[in-house]
């Protein structure tokens, strides 16, 4: 199956090259109510297609540059907001903090005066 993928896909490509090279001759598109059809109507159609294609892929480049532009400063500005805000937050939890932080204080301080104690008796010694 393995050998003969590459073959099928070389095959349905081919199908498809000859397709688009020979087979324009049944499209037909209207403008204002007049039709066009035949090769010279499908080169006018695929002509049409692709301007707009393209001016479809300018309008979404400059869309995208607009909107880095202006996102990055908003993106800022909502940084910036977020930071006072978290300060704000921050600054208004800690008095309520502080019965916690004693005791682990506490803790962090005869901890350190057991490691010192410790450390001194090793020298010592």
């Amino acid at each position: 199956m393995k050998k003969i993928v590459p073959y099928l896909v070389l095959f349905l490509c081919a199908l498809l090259l000859w397709d688009m090279l020979f087979s324009f001759g049944d499209a037909s598109f209207h403008i204002d109510g007049e039709e066009f059809d035949g090769p010279l109507g499908a080169l006018f159609g695929l002509l049409l297609a692709g301007g707009g294609t393209l001016i479809g892929l300018l309008v979404t480049v400059v869309v995208g540059a607009v909107l880095a532009v202006v996102l990055t400063g908003v993106g800022v500005v909502i940084v910036g907001a977020l930071a006072i805000a978290g300060l704000a937050v921050t600054a208004t939890i800690v008095p309520f903090l502080l019965p916690l932080l004693l005791p682990l204080a506490l803790v962090w301080y005869l901890v350190s005066r057991a490691r010192r104690n410790r450390t001194v008796h090793k020298v010592a010694v």
